[in-house]
């Protein structure tokens, strides 16, 4: 059981608060700490990644295509969240997609949550590249080729999401090591 919470800090979509001893940071905005990250590959057999500075970081990084559940209304579902967006960054649109597992993505430090969702019968209908200011650059990205293209391009100095390698395994793999259907 928690004690006290104390907000130490609001923001417009961060709150940072103490249990007791404890500091953790909450996310405030859309679905209640949750993201989706989508695992997306194009009828190529090419991996979907995406490119975009982290001011967080200070640095570029090579995610896959990820975001907040709820930035699209309230009501978003884990596979609205998720086919929004695709096509928000990718440019591609998903005929299925599926909720493979639900977790936490820093359990020490933050309530946020992440859902990896596999995204199916992919459709190119637009650019991608984000909404606002988000720049995001989009990388298709051969699947057989996808573990060393990453290695590249973290050798040339970018971030990687360390989430891609388990996003790769269940391009194939459903959670409990079944092959994907």
């Amino acid at each position: 059981m928690r004690e006290h919470t104390e907000v130490l800090y609001q923001g417009d979509w961060l709150r940072l608060v103490r249990h007791g001893k404890w500091e953790a940071c909450e996310r405030t905005h859309g679905g209640n700490g949750m993201a989706v990250l989508v695992i997306a590959v194009t009828p190529d057999d090419e991996v979907l990644f995406v490119e975009q500075y982290r001011v967080p970081l200070g640095a570029r990084t090579i995610e896959m295509p990820a975001g907040l559940v709820g930035d699209g209304g309230s009501t978003d579902s884990l596979e609205d969240a998720a086919r929004r967006e695709l096509i928000e960054e990718t440019g591609w649109s998903a005929g299925r997609v599926d909720v493979l597992l639900t977790g936490p993505t820093t359990a020490g430090m933050s309530n946020e949550r992440v859902a990896f969702v596999r995204a199916r019968e992919l459709t190119r209908v637009g650019d991608g590249g984000g909404v606002d200011d988000e720049a995001i650059i989009v990388h298709t990205v051969p699947r057989a080729t996808a573990p060393a293209w990453l290695m590249r391009k973290h050798a040339e100095g970018y971030e990687l999401d360390l989430k891609l390698w388990a996003g790769l395994w269940m391009v194939d793999f459903n959670p409990d090591g079944s092959p994907a259907d």
